[in-house]
């Protein structure tokens, strides 16, 4: 990693850090005292939150196509002031009208904010050399939820949940904004891309279903633990301290794994990477099954892991198979299907668990060595680039 990334590692890894506290991690502070506040039920709350991230990843190729064209600068940018938008209209909002125009513009903003355009804005800037960045900022961005959850927590206790929104807005407009601003370069289409925008053709073959599909379920899996975990983890017998103790794991494990992939495991394909972080959460499955909820921990360490090679993969992997070439736009075609897929988890495991109970992990593993299945049907990792370039 040069010291000419570094600036832009940390800058576009602080603004993703906000970009993913203040939306995707906000309704687990926030969720029960606005429902509370506004007299609605907690679901219709998180139906505007699945909505707001159906709508993202329906974004996603558009998104994509523009960051090819002119880089992300001016894409990330935009995100901030749809961000406290949305932030400043969810505080503001008295009704559930309000509440689901508030998380329309939130979902937006998601479209346009996070890892995906944050990813193709690295791929637009160094090409084939972005596997280092990526990795440099999803190892900051990895703390969201740690840095997240508590600044949300001590604002709902000191300004109220109203408030907490406005200052995540203000903190759009006076951190965000500027560091997108400031540290992004200013990149000039090329000459292919000046002009009226053209929708390059890609085609949707073997590789790229296989790839979708790969995430869709490696992801789903992740968005149903980190809505249910701890329920999952107490059905095995933990306790709620335990529970909790497990859900503080997977954050750490997150970022030690990212470490990992930028040391040992950046020597190898994103491929073995990526297929390695598939087999995490069955054998955490397997361990919590054999010992019950006094390993919630190891469990919890197990997936936090895999999920945070994952988190890279998305970016990694298909830079390393198709190449820098309209990868922004690629990323938004894989990436639609996972952000669909992560809206709809959490409700559906949610209602799987209460017939189910603790055998929902059985469901959640088979879906993580679906996805290792479908990874394993491409090429080996030593011809999988030029299979897919073919």
């Amino acid at each position: 990693m040069s010291d000419r990334q570094l600036p832009i590692i940390f800058s576009l890894g602080t603004s993703q850090t906000l970009a993913w506290a203040s939306s995707y991690y906000l309704p687990a502070i926030l969720a029960d005292p606005i429902a509370r506040d506004l007299g609605i039920s907690n679901n219709w709350f998180f139906a505007a939150f699945s909505a707001s991230l159906v709508i993202s990843g329906l974004l996603g190729p558009r998104v994509g196509r523009q960051i090819d064209r002119v880089g992300g600068r001016q894409i990330l940018c935009i995100s901030n002031v749809l961000f406290a938008g949305g932030l400043a209209l969810l505080g503001a909002s008295t009704s559930l009208w309000f509440l689901g125009i508030a998380w329309l513009l939130l979902g937006i903003g998601m479209g346009l904010g996070l890892y995906d355009a944050a990813f193709g804005a690295l791929g637009r800037i160094y090409g084939d050399k972005a596997r280092r960045a990526i990795t440099g900022i999803t190892l900051i961005a990895g703390f969201a939820s740690t840095v997240g959850w508590p600044l949300s927590a001590w604002g709902l206790e000191t300004i109220g949940w109203r408030g907490t929104c406005y200052a995540w807005a203000a903190a759009h407009i006076l951190i965000g904004l500027p560091l997108n601003f400031i540290f992004l370069p200013k990149e000039t289409p090329t000459l292919r891309m000046q002009g009226p925008a053209v929708k390059p053709h890609i085609a949707i073959d073997r590789t790229m279903v296989l790839l979708s599909f790969a995430f869709a379920a490696a992801w789903t899996v992740t968005s149903a633990m980190a809505a249910h975990l701890p329920r999952i983890v107490e059905a095995f017998g933990a306790t709620p301290a335990q529970a909790v103790f497990a859900g503080m794991m997977i954050g750490p494990a997150q970022v030690v794994a990212r470490i990992m992939e930028a040391g040992l495991l950046n020597r190898f394909h994103p491929l073995v990477s990526t297929r390695l972080a598939c087999i995490t959460h069955p054998i955490g499955a397997c361990v919590i099954g054999a010992f019950g909820g006094g390993a919630a921990a190891a469990f919890a360490l197990l997936h936090g892991a895999g999920n945070g090679i994952l988190t890279i993969a998305r970016g990694t992997l298909p830079l390393a198979i198709f190449g820098p070439k309209d990868y922004a736009y690629r990323l938004g075609l894989i990436g639609a299907p996972s952000r669909i897929a992560q809206a709809l988890a959490p409700l559906g495991f949610g209602l799987l668990l209460e017939p189910m109970g603790r055998s929902v992990v059985v469901v959640s593993s088979l879906m993580s060595l679906a996805a290792l299945i479908a990874l394993s049907m491409l090429p080996r990792a030593s011809d999988v680039s030029t299979v897919a370039k073919a």
